[in-house]
């Protein structure tokens, strides 16, 4: 059973696939939970602080998917960690938004609390060098910043980023170390 607190943001998900956040509405959001407005602001304090909370959510749950993605053999780091960043900022905007720093008008906007794009690329690269290794954090940052192109000009309907992605990444880091 979920805590209140995974209630409510899943609630609030479910409200901001609905409507602009702008048009959201506490007591909303509290009722598609199931529980009091109190309990809400108890958990949150203010729309501003659920905001937050989703935005952390959706970064922590982008970066546990890195952690997913570096399960692959060592030399496919890269282009897991690629295809995994693409296909996450193409399922979820929250997500896209916070690597790209395009938010969608109905999206809520983050605060100092919540990662900026260069903060999550770091944290991304940071985990894929350290698993990586002898790959360069550099190396493995041109690899994220490839996929992020494919973010912000996502291919034709029918194209398939996979190819360019994955052999760019997996030749990238081995050049460099030769």
């Amino acid at each position: 059973m979920p805590t209140a607190r995974e209630a409510l943001l899943d609630a609030a998900l479910r409200a901001l696939a609905d409507r602009p956040w702008r048009t959201v509405r506490m007591v909303d959001v509290a009722a598609l939970a199931g529980v009091s407005r109190q309990t809400l602001y108890n958990e949150f304090g203010t729309k501003g602080g659920l905001a937050t909370a989703l935005l952390r959510q959706a970064a922590d749950g982008y970066l546990t998917g890195v952690d997913r993605a570096l399960t692959a053999p060592a030399p496919d780091h890269p282009a897991a960690v690629a295809h995994w960043t693409v296909r996450a900022a193409g399922t979820d905007p929250l997500v896209k938004g916070l690597l790209t720093g395009l938010w969608d008008e109905g999206l809520p906007r983050p605060g100092r609390d919540v990662p900026g794009p260069g903060e999550l690329l770091g944290l991304a690269r940071n985990r894929m060098a350290a698993a990586s290794h002898p790959r360069s954090p550099a190396d493995c940052e041109r690899a994220l910043r490839l996929a992020l192109s494919y973010v912000i000009v996502p291919c034709p309907p029918g194209g398939r980023a996979a190819p360019g992605v994955s052999g760019w990444s997996r030749t990238a880091g081995v050049r460099s170390l030769r």
